[in-house]
């Protein structure tokens, strides 16, 4: 009797010193990968065409104990899940969980407690910080639990408390903010071009940085988001293209420091936070700036998906976050028009320098 083809060449079965059946993928000229989830399943078939193309990450040898923390993160890290993200993603989902690795990495996953995730919370300063830390162990939970790793039954990460975080997140700059900006840092000027690039464009810091003449398009400006991968395509702006005039056109990139040397994300953050201080704002960021135009969109009257087309967003989610935002203040302005209306006799006192002298009048005739 023919023996059945091996419908996936290159997979071996092997059991580990746990007795747990694992799927190991060995080719030459291939990374050396095991695959997740049950055999012929659909993670594990794209975990297969990952490894069969030589997109998958290769075994990382290690000495950590099956089910333990470290162990679940070393799955986590070599699963198509994390593959699919964008490479900036990658990059702090990694730094977040070598930190996770170092704290907690010998524990046995499926021996934690709400009360064991709060614990490794309360270990980080800043409520976002704490967050983060439930939030990346709620993933490695469920991602535990999805195929079957780790013992685990449950999410004990779910229920603990988030800490309490400022909403608004960075500081949206004010119309009075980017005005003061772009007083202080006169027409010519770098920091002046990389206000108008983001303000122009909705571009995050390491979309800015990669600018240049071939995003130019006649006279649109075109680039694709780094993080979402959605494709951003905007008229450029008259004060943009007054300073673009500026920008020799044999530079590959608009934005430069030293000698011509591309900005790393992390360092043209740095360049333009100080440029804020130097022009009296040392609350404001490149974030909020990209915060402060997109509130501008929402308050004249911008619809969600004119936001979240502006900030090149994969969902009009965060587009509605304005909107709401402006809504509101539009909705209380009409709500006390009517309060004022209803009562024409009544007027609201214009209050200057202390207390309004309308109000002092009655007193000082008594005296």
């Amino acid at each position: 009797m023919r023996k059945p083809r091996n419908p996936f060449p290159g997979v071996s079965r092997l059991v580990d010193r746990h007795g747990k059946v694992r799927w190991r993928f060995r080719r030459k000229g291939r990374a050396d990968v095991y695959l997740p989830g049950p055999y012929g399943s659909a993670e594990f078939r794209t975990a297969y065409e990952a490894a069969v193309a030589g997109v998958a990450e290769p075994v990382t040898r290690t000495n950590s104990s099956y089910g333990t923390i470290a162990w679940l993160i070393e799955n986590y890290l070599r699963s198509p899940k994390h593959m699919n993200l964008s490479d900036i993603r990658r990059k702090t989902i990694r730094r977040e969980l070598d930190w996770l690795r170092g704290e907690m990495g010998q524990y046995q996953a499926g021996r934690f407690e709400t009360r064991h995730v709060e614990a490794i919370m309360a270990r980080k300063t800043g409520p976002t910080a704490a967050n983060t830390v439930k939030k990346n162990l709620s993933m490695l939970f469920n991602f535990a639990i999805k195929y079957s790793l780790a013992d685990l039954k449950h999410n004990p990460a779910k229920y603990a408390d988030r800490r309490r975080e400022n909403q608004d997140g960075y500081h949206t700059w004010t119309e009075a903010e980017i005005a003061r900006f772009l007083t202080f840092h006169k027409p010519g000027s770098k920091p002046r071009l990389a206000a108008l690039l983001m303000m122009n464009t909705g571009a995050a810091r390491q979309d800015v940085i990669r600018l240049g003449w071939q995003n130019i398009e006649g006279d649109r400006i075109r680039y694709r988001r780094h993080k979402t991968e959605i494709g951003g395509d905007y008229p450029i702006l008259p004060e943009l293209a007054d300073e673009l005039r500026h920008v020799p056109a044999d530079r590959m990139l608009f934005l430069t420091h030293g000698e011509g040397r591309p900005y790393k994300p992390e360092t043209f953050g740095n360049w333009f936070k100080d440029q804020c201080k130097a022009a009296g704002l040392p609350h404001c960021s490149a974030h909020g700036l990209r915060k402060g135009q997109a509130t501008r969109i929402a308050e004249e009257g911008g619809t969600e998906l004119e936001v979240m087309s502006f900030l090149a967003h994969a969902t009009p989610k965060e587009g509605a976050t304005y909107t709401k935002k402006a809504g509101r203040a539009k909705l209380a302005d009409r709500g006390l028009s009517r309060v004022s209306g209803a009562k024409p006799e009544q007027k609201l006192s214009n209050l200057g320098g202390g207390l309004d002298n309308a109000i002092m009048q009655p007193h000082q005739k008594k005296g």
